[in-house]
């Protein structure tokens, strides 16, 4: 990892939270932090319900951890970085030893 764009992001699980009225809500639990190589790829633009929705892909390289681990995110999580979120799309070991991870995500809003 280039320590030039290291930065510390909290990897965060989606739960279900009861509303009180028989239903659900959802939030968001955080699960720890994690030092991560941040790099943008190329966005795009798409036309979601009659508007422009900019979709900005993110290649998130963190230190390997074991299946099972909390500490191992998961297509299902997202990376929060203050007010900025980035939704976990797969996750792929870096190099046959698996001391690495790499993330393809896309920045997202805070929901």
């Amino acid at each position: 990892m280039s320590a030039g764009r290291r930065r510390k992001l909290i990897l965060e699980q989606r739960i279900e939270v009861p509303d009180g009225m028989g239903g659900v809500s959802h939030s968001w639990q955080a699960l720890g932090q994690l030092w991560a190589d941040m790099a943008p790829r190329r966005g795009r633009e798409e036309l979601v319900a009659e508007r422009v929705s900019e979709r900005v892909p993110w290649t998130i390289s963190v230190r390997g951890a074991a299946a099972g681990s909390p500490q191992r995110p998961k297509p299902t999580q997202r990376f929060r970085d203050g007010t900025r979120v980035f939704n976990i799309i797969s996750v792929a070991e870096a190099d046959p030893a698996a001391r690495y991870l790499l993330c393809s995500a896309e920045e997202g809003v805070a929901v």
